[in-house]
């Protein structure tokens, strides 16, 4: 066999042993098919590579990037220093991208039908392009919140040797001295139809919100999930809370360390053969649930980590979140509904102090195996212990509020699957009233900006679930509006669509059978007494059961629009929001 390099160093005789799969493709020298593979290398050889590197382990890099969104606008430059780092360590790297959709973009609007569909895309493009060119291992690197799952989706499904890398949080803004972030917009909206701000004051805080590149800047659904993800095990300690840029407008040292961290744990997985479902059991997912509830993250995260436990074959149901949140205390102060950032989380010691603090609690399991061969217990162990100076993060025994003050799931009459409620620590009781009635975002977000929603109302938006929109979108723009507007108190509402990690108020979404599936949501009329029981987790309609059972007779879906294309195939493959939505 030919030598590994002049010297025939003893790391060249290692990432030898570490090209497992790959030789699949490129074959190896003095092996029996390496003729047989030479038009695969020929080709390979058209972009840059050597004889040298078909002896190495072949690395893919998964780079979500996107100029159109700050979320991943920098993206290519981590996959670049990733693609530099394995080359240091002995590998070869190849890098490719995948579709972006940016909610905070397409809200509101058709385009944003694309975004959880985007989710399965990326995760099948990221199988795709690790199958097909047989990798060694893999690096997902992830921005804007469905790149996240998405990430460590076609690893969990495949097996594989890989490891997720979260680009980073965005840094706040600031206007007349108040922290800005993207909801900030999508509330002065509503603030400028009630006539509570200025138009001046309102393109301000439009120019201000979104200074650099990163993802939104709040517990929102790109924190929550690069936060869950660490609390699988399945990205470096520490990363999630990494922001993304400096304040001079490069990317952090911290993400660039976080980079390097990344490719050294990926070789160490190589090296020991540790694949994800060896890292993702039950005990991790329960500990990813405990740091959301904890941590008061986005709803989408039941949504996520269902599909993600699917992937693995971990059996995860919709209850667990409930089961588990009732004893979890609320103890991040974060936004929406609290008052601070992820960068503020992460001046105080980040992902690893919070969970060092719930591993003290007994509230997570510090046994289980992460990418970096260590025990969550010992990654975190010398993390520093929670600051009292402070009040991002509350202490276990005072927290901001009890547990079972969160994320909680509602079933009764209108949610027989079950939904999903963000209570944030809200003491809300109970909620009844009249049914206001809308088929879709559009016509609900015009009456609410044309002042047609009025204390007490509960909002009924549906044929926005998965299949019936198709795509699940967020509500993010009539929820915001309704905050701004002042009604975010004393009105419900309730969809079969989802909401944004940025949506705060009395708000259910995943609501399960969506319309178009049977539900009960579909015959809900103008008027209908819905009653919102929080205490007995149920949300009912005191309509008589033979008037429902008549109107369920008559209900018919309406036509989709999307006969051909991808939201056509989503439609046709997509499965209940009780269960993560997903298509496999």
């Amino acid at each position: 066999m030919k030598k590994s390099c002049k010297k025939h160093c003893t790391a060249c005789n290692e990432t030898n042993d570490l090209k497992k799969r790959s030789a699949i493709l490129t074959s190896i020298p003095g092996s029996k098919d390496w003729i047989k593979r030479a038009a695969a290398r020929a080709m390979m050889r058209g972009v840059g590579y050597k004889d040298e590197d078909f002896e190495k382990p072949l690395v893919c890099v998964a780079s979500p990037y996107s100029d159109v969104s700050p979320c991943n606008a920098h993206i290519d430059q981590l996959a670049k220093v990733a693609e530099e780092f394995i080359t240091q360590l002995g590998g070869r790297p190849y890098m490719f991208g995948t579709p972006v959709i940016t909610d905070g973009e397409t809200m509101g609007t058709e385009g944003m039908k694309y975004s959880l569909v985007s989710r399965e895309w990326i995760a099948d493009s990221i199988e795709m392009m690790s199958e097909a060119y047989a990798a060694d291992g893999t690096i997902a690197l992830s921005g804007c919140d469905k790149t996240i799952p998405a990430s460590l989706m076609p690893l969990a499904r495949n097996n594989s040797i890989g490891i997720t890398l979260y680009g980073g949080t965005i840094l706040s803004g600031s206007h007349k001295g108040k922290d800005l972030n993207i909801v900030s917009v999508f509330e002065a909206i509503g603030a400028l139809s009630a006539g509570k701000i200025t138009t001046e004051e309102f393109h301000e805080i439009e120019c201000k919100s979104c200074p650099c590149a990163g993802a939104c800047g709040g517990m929102y659904t790109a924190n929550t999930m690069a936060s869950a993800l660490e609390a699988l095990g399945m990205s470096v300690p520490g990363s999630a809370s990494h922001p993304a840029m400096g304040r001079d407008g490069h990317v952090s040292n911290t993400k660039i360390d976080d980079v390097k961290r990344t490719a050294d744990a990926l070789f160490g997985l190589m090296k020991k053969g540790i694949r994800t479902r060896d890292i993702l059991t039950r005990e991790a997912f329960e500990n990813a649930i405990v740091v959301v509830q904890a941590l008061g993250g986005s709803t989408n995260a039941v949504l996520h980590l269902l599909a993600i436990a699917h992937e693995a074959d971990i059996p995860l149901s919709i209850d667990d979140f409930e089961t588990i949140g009732k004893n979890v205390p609320l103890i991040g102060n974060f936004s929406p509904s609290g008052d601070y950032m992820m960068e503020h989380l992460d001046e105080i010691g980040g992902i690893p102090m919070a969970m060092k603090m719930l591993i003290s609690a007994g509230l997570i399991h510090g046994d289980c195996m992460t990418v970096t061969g260590k025990t969550i217990a010992e990654n975190v162990k010398d993390a520093p212990d929670r600051p009292t100076d402070q009040d991002v993060i509350f202490s276990i025994e005072k927290p901001l509020a009890p547990a079972g003050k969160h994320i909680i799931i509602m079933k009764g009459a209108l949610a027989e699957e079950g939904s999903v409620m963000k209570l944030s620590g809200k003491m809300l009781k109970q909620h009844k009233g009249p049914a206001r009635v809308f088929e879709c975002e559009d016509d609900a977000m015009t009456a609410i900006l044309d002042g047609k929603i009025h204390h007490g109302d509960v909002m009924i938006i549906r044929h926005e679930g998965p299949k019936g929109g198709p795509g699940m979108r967020e509500m993010l723009s009539p929820s915001s509006a309704l905050v701004g507007a002042g009604l975010g108190k004393d009105v419900a509402l309730v969809t079969d669509g989802r909401f944004s990690g940025g949506t705060h108020g009395i708000m259910i979404g995943h609501v399960a059978p969506e319309a178009v599936e049977g539900g009960t949501i579909g015959i809900v009329q103008e008027g209908d007494i819905i009653d919102i029981n929080v205490e007995k987790r149920e949300i009912n309609i005191e309509v008589d059961k033979q008037i429902l059972d008549e109107r369920r007779k008559k209900y018919k879906a309406p036509d989709s629009p999307y006969i051909r294309g991808v939201l056509a195939k989503y439609r046709t493959l997509v499965g209940s929001a009780s269960k993560g939505a997903v298509t496999s």
